[in-house]
Formats: C-alpha cells, structure tokens, sequence
C-alpha cells in the first residue's frame, strides 16, 4: 500500500480534506482504553516465565524500556536478543516465543476476568456518545485480538461488540507500530479516509504510526508514556475526563472543554482541516 504522494496529489488530498466530515474514531488498546501494561501485561509475563521455570522478571523499569518494541512475541524476542547474552531455548526459537507468549496470553485474560483492569476515566463514556451519534468506531492494536474482545466484553458488555466496525489487532499486520500498517489497514477495512477519521493513543511510537498514516491523533498519556515526545498530537491529555474528574492539558487545544466529547473531537477535526487546506 503505498503512502507517499506527489506534490500535486499532497494538495488536491489537502483540499479534499478540507470538506470531509468526521466519521470514525479508531482506538489503540493497551494503554489507551485501559491502564494495563505496567499491572496487566508485565505481570502476566513475569507468570508466564515462573510458569516456565525461567528465572527472568521485568521489574518497572525494564518493562518501560520493553514497551518501545511493540507486540508481545517481539517484545520477547528483543529481550532475549538485546538483555540476555547466554540463552539458548530448548526447541525453535519462533517456536519457543509462540508457546511462551499464548501462556502470557492466558494469564492476561484471566487478570482482565478478575475485573482488575478497568477502563481508563472517559473511555466508557466517549464510546457510548460515540456510538449513539452514529459513528463508526475501530480498534487498531498490537495486542491480540482475544485481549481486545475480552476487553470489550467485560467492560462494555457483549452488545459492545457490535459497536466496533473493524477490530484490527494482533498480527493482522507483518509490521508494528510505529509503522503505519495497523492504521492503513483499519481505514482500508472501515473503507474511509484518513481525513475522516480520528485516532487515539498513549504512546509516542503509536503517535507516528497514526500520524504517517495521516490520521489526526489525540494522545492520553499514562505512567509509563508520560515522558514520550507527542509532537504533532493534536491534543495531549492525562485522560479522557469524567464529571468530577476533569482532564489535565498537556498540550493542544482543549476549546475550553474539561472532558473529551463529540463537539470537541468535530472541532479538533474542523480545524485540522482547515490548517491542511
């Protein structure tokens, strides 16, 4: 799929988007929906390798440096490629991933059953308005596509599901963010363009894998992002925002809103537009 233009085609794809209309919000998972990677998905790989009888364990910090590698096979296999300097499996490598990262798999889904990883503040609620006024909603993630169902089904209920047009996760895509692939392949199966869509995310690499797939992002930081580089998020934020738990600013602008909803995200798309044109 290609993804440059010439000069010319920058400007006519400039002034389409001009008079395209916000149609579809496209959400990454971990992270971003639910704060789950520093007590979700490090402590299900830090079970699988007890499982295992392996002697490793991402504390905190490794696993923040972990997170810039995305998908968890390949977060495995670039700790055992960049950290360790003496291992060698017992089969295959590629078969050795596989079988440790479904037993991770297992662990995760079991912590998502024990209802210890809810959504993150206004995520509920913008999926609900999202939902009733119309607009398409998508999922664009690494993680895989049981956790994203899981996710759906047990904090949204399971009519939820139906709300999603596209669920794209896993390895539905050869490459990871921060290439776009995960994105052009959301919007290719949502059947729109960049220009009428908006993204959201919490990582820097999620960031650029939106933004060269040219769709508008919205960035809601966690622990372990908060110190990533957002330039270019038309909008950086804690959260979402609840009433009574507004969000924090950190970059953009807000329009004098205190949570994210429908109006906000058809200005932030109205005057992206208008600054592309």
């Amino acid at each position: 799929m290609h993804t440059r233009q010439s000069q010319s085609g920058f400007a006519f794809y400039n002034v389409c988007m001009k008079h395209k209309e916000l149609k579809a919000l496209i959400f990454d998972v971990d992270g971003t929906l639910t704060d789950n990677e520093r007590d979700g998905h490090r402590v299900a790989f830090n079970r699988a390798f007890k499982d295992t009888g392996l002697d490793w364990y991402w504390d905190i910090e490794t696993y923040d440096r972990l997170l810039k590698v995305f998908g968890g096979k390949e977060r495995i296999r670039y700790y055992i490629e960049d950290f360790l300097t003496d291992f060698t499996p017992s089969t295959d490598l590629d078969h050795f991933i596989g079988q440790l990262h479904q037993l991770k798999t297992e662990h995760y889904l079991d912590l998502l059953k024990s209802g210890t990883l809810p959504l993150r503040p206004g995520v509920e609620r913008l999926l609900t308005e999202a939902h009733a006024s119309g607009f398409k909603l998508a999922i664009a993630s690494t993680t895989t596509l049981e956790n994203a169902l899981l996710l759906v089904r047990l904090s949204l209920g399971e009519p939820a599901l139906d709300w999603f047009d596209v669920i794209a996760c896993g390895d539905v895509v050869v490459n990871k963010k921060p290439a776009p692939d995960i994105y052009l392949y959301a919007l290719e199966k949502l059947g729109l363009a960049a220009a009428e869509c908006l993204v959201f995310e919490d990582t820097q690499a999620g960031l650029e894998s939106a933004k060269a797939a040219g769709i508008t992002t919205i960035v809601t930081v966690n622990d372990a992002t908060r110190h990533q580089d957002f330039s270019g998020a038309a909008l950086v934020l804690d959260q979402l925002g609840e009433p009574g738990n507004e969000f924090e600013l950190l970059a953009g602008n807000a329009r004098g809103e205190t949570m994210v909803n429908i109006d906000l995200l058809k200005q932030i798309h109205s005057d992206v537009s208008v600054d592309l044109a």
